[in-house]
């Protein structure tokens, strides 16, 4: 089955010396952004600081060259920490590395059979529930290096870590704290006033000179973990326990199905940036690639990194080669920086750390949620809740049994037995297109049957074609019979680009169960009150009053 080629070998074809400043830019910039938050996932994991740096070199090498997406950047990233930890604490690192080559496997498998399309088909308040989770479970393991706690072992499991870290609280290093405490103010000031800044880099480099040179007893990656060792990555075959590949096939599916997720969700973020279209399939052949060679080279596992992506489009990347710059750039920093390193203070990781815990979070997606129906909100609790107090996997699957059940139910609602009475035939008529004119500053476009999550990318359709659109685009929802949250927030993607491009979108004609959510979600602040209608003839109505509105202001 022809899958395609990776866009690397697209974009070689028309490059330019012009096309590569741009990209090593990008790729000097996201390398350095990358750095601590290599080592900071990998000690948050519980491993070697220099695990995270071999990753970023390899994996992000490999996923940019190989990948299906322009501008992924792909490495260590805080999704897999919780699982990454707990593989490592019950089978060793030999077996982390043994379950991270089968996630590889899975990852190309499900690439050249063309399943890169199924991870739609996972709900939104699936997504956001274990995103949520993951993001207070890695907060949650940052706490006794922010406050300098003296512990020996921190448990792997959340309550018993909270249960430790309370016992433990008069431990608290009062210069680890300052040192954490201003690092993380930074961060956040930049976030607020100047988030196009990576600030990470800058608060990294200031704190360890001042903890250098003010000699502030913290503790530091030298005192922990000893000097990083400089070179290339060191070849490793890892020992395999025949026993354990039984015990290792459910956390190297849960690896993978993570990856695919986050590094699908990462390319459509990228999409969106840069105007393209990634590969699904390629991308994720390019990901199993890339966690199948890692682990030879004491690698753990990789994904596309949202935030790493978007810092490397806002830094000017055009092509994949920024990519690979980037993980040349700490290639570049393990062969000649690596031993400067034993300075940098945990705590400083550690405030960095939360700081992309409140960012992946998508918490400003909750309150969203609570407008949406409850069979939807209680997909979310209970993703979010096994999430943190059992298992991922458990998490994803048990939602997604949930998420289906309310699918075959929404499905089956919208399925009616009704006479058709005169009064029908007239109020249908206000519906029907073939008798009405459609001027030339509007285009309509219907939507047929349940609009539910795994068929919301049909909305491409019009996202595609968006800048050969006239000025107002009005949705047709009559034969819409259901839709859920990710419907929903499709429709408010649509609205917002077409905002964007200066247009304008009306809805028309929907049916009770979608207008009825579309009122509880307080969808008429997006697109205008006046902008949903009844039926088709009110729309075109709405949307000549619009038009008049337009000529008449261009006219002044």
């Amino acid at each position: 089955m022809a899958i395609g080629l990776p866009k690397s070998l697209d974009c070689f074809q028309t490059y330019s010396v012009k096309t590569f400043v741009s990209d090593l830019i990008a790729g000097v910039t996201v390398g350095l952004v990358a750095l601590p938050l290599a080592m900071a996932f990998a000690i948050s994991s519980g491993l070697s600081p220099q695990t995270g740096i071999y990753t970023a070199v390899i994996a992000g090498f490999l996923i940019s060259a190989l990948g299906g997406s322009r501008v992924q950047i792909g490495g260590p990233t805080g999704a897999f920490v919780v699982v990454v930890s707990s593989i490592a604490a019950k089978y060793g690192f030999d077996g982390l590395l043994i379950c991270t080559i089968m996630a590889g496997v899975i990852l190309v498998v499900m690439g050249l059979t063309g399943t890169g399309a199924a991870v739609k088909f996972i709900p939104r308040p699936i997504i956001i529930g274990f995103t949520n989770g993951i993001a207070l479970l890695i907060a949650s393991t940052q706490l006794r290096d922010f406050f300098g706690l003296n512990m020996a072992i921190v448990p792997s499991d959340f309550l018993p870590r909270m249960q430790a870290l309370a016992a433990h609280a008069s431990s608290l290093s009062w210069q680890a704290t300052a040192v954490a405490g201003l690092a993380l103010l930074t961060l956040v000031v930049f976030r607020l006033f100047r988030p196009a800044i990576p600030a990470s880099v800058g608060v990294l480099i200031l704190a360890t000179g001042a903890v250098s040179l003010l000699g502030i007893p913290v503790e530091t990656i030298g005192s922990r973990f000893g000097s990083i060792p400089a070179g290339f990555p060191p070849f490793h075959a890892p020992v395999i326990h025949w026993g354990n590949l039984g015990n290792l096939f459910t956390p190297a599916l849960t690896i993978a199905m993570l990856g695919a997720i986050e590094s699908l969700m990462s390319a459509v973020v990228a999409d969106r940036m840069i105007g393209d279209t990634h590969n699904p399939n390629v991308e994720l052949v390019a990901q199993g690639v890339a966690n199948m060679v890692a682990p030879f080279f004491g690698g753990i596992p990789a994904t596309g990194a949202i935030a790493r992506t978007a810092t490397n489009v806002k830094s000017g990347a055009k092509t994949p080669v920024a990519g690979m710059i980037h993980a040349l750039v700490l290639l570049m920093i393990l062969l000649f920086a690596a031993p400067l390193a034993r300075f940098i203070p945990l705590s400083v990781l550690a405030a960095i750390l939360l700081m992309v815990a409140w960012n992946m979070g998508e918490w400003l997606e909750i309150p969203k949620l609570f407008k949406l129906p409850k069979s939807d909100i209680a997909v979310w609790a209970i993703t979010f809740l096994l999430t943190v107090f059992a298992d991922l996997s458990v998490a994803v699957e048990v939602g997604m049994i949930i998420a289906a059940l309310t699918f075959i139910q929404r499905v089956t609602a919208g399925t009616t037995v009704t006479e058709v009475t005169p009064e029908d035939v007239d109020t249908g008529r206000a519906h029907v297109l073939q008798d009405k004119l459609v001027p030339p500053y509007v285009a309509v476009f219907r939507i047929h049957g349940p609009f539910l999550f795994g068929s919301t990318d049909k909305i491409n359709e019009i996202l595609d074609r968006i800048e050969d659109l006239p000025e107002i685009v009005a949705l047709r929802l009559r034969n819409m019979t259901a839709i859920d949250g990710t419907g929903l927030l499709a429709l408010e993607d649509l609205a917002t680009e077409l905002k964007a491009s200066n247009r304008v979108m009306i809805v028309c004609g929907a049916r009770a169960q979608p207008a009825a959510m579309m009122h509880d979600a307080h969808f008429e602040d997006v697109v205008g009150r006046d902008n949903i209608c009844p039926n088709v003839e009110s729309a075109l109505e709405r949307a000549e009053a619009l038009h008049r509105g337009v000529v008449t202001a261009r006219a002044v």
